[in-house]
């Protein structure tokens, strides 16, 4: 059961997480697309990390569950009224993307310290990446537990980078495997120049955002929307 599960999730999760992206930010269609695709990123990843388990518990599949759970939940949080609720899941996550944040440096040094060339350079660049997106997540949950969520345009950066972030996590478990993504698309989505401009446009979105919500006018009509 939890193998359609995981599939239909992460498939729902990468055209959820695109329509949010282009649909008008802070819209009724964008509110309801990203919830949608908060539930989707929340099946893919619990259900992923259940069968990774299954494995081994120290498969990197596991790693990633919950790294979409941390990153889908505090964005969400982050638009949400403060409430005990809140808080509550702001203090789990502060526990959980310290651990996450920890074990992913750890895999980062351990893979430099691999004799040369055994482990790619691309794999020991992702997890120092992954690493250091953790660290950066903790270092701001722990600054809203002590002064509460941050004000104007970054409350809306924080939510935006950790959902772009989950989408990535989404996109790059897909298409890390050629012949998953040629099994279900055309050839031409396995090569690897395709496969990394997937990637590369889920950054080139959230980039393109960021730097939209540095307009006062911009973040202005957003933060005055009905739920944002």
């Amino acid at each position: 059961m939890l193998l359609p599960l995981h599939i239909i999730g992460g498939a729902l999760a990468i055209v959820l997480g695109a329509a949010a992206l282009v649909a008008s930010k802070g819209g009724v269609l964008h509110r309801r697309v990203g919830v949608a695709f908060v539930y989707a990123i929340l099946t893919m990843g619990v259900s992923g990390s259940v069968l990774a388990t299954k494995e081994s518990v120290t498969n990197i599949n596991v790693l990633g569950g919950f790294m979409c759970a941390y990153f889908v939940l505090t964005a969400f949080t982050t638009v949400r009224p403060v409430s005990a609720w809140t808080r509550r899941l702001n203090l789990i996550a502060i526990a959980v993307g310290l651990m996450l944040a920890l074990i992913w440096l750890w895999l980062a040094v351990r893979a430099v310290t691999f004799p040369r060339r055994a482990v790619p350079f691309f794999m020991v660049f992702s997890a120092f990446l992954v690493a250091a997106a953790m660290l950066l997540g903790v270092a701001g949950d722990v600054r809203v537990m002590r002064s509460g969520p941050p004000p104007g345009r970054a409350r809306i950066a924080r939510h935006l980078w950790r959902m772009c972030f989950a989408l990535f996590i989404a996109v790059g478990s897909f298409i890390a495997i050629p012949e998953r993504v040629a099994a279900l698309l055309p050839d031409v989505f396995a090569a690897p120049i395709v496969r990394g401009g997937a990637v590369a446009l889920v950054f080139i979105a959230m980039f393109y955002w960021l730097w939209r919500i540095r307009g006062r006018e911009f973040s202005a009509r957003l933060l005055h929307r009905p739920g944002v």
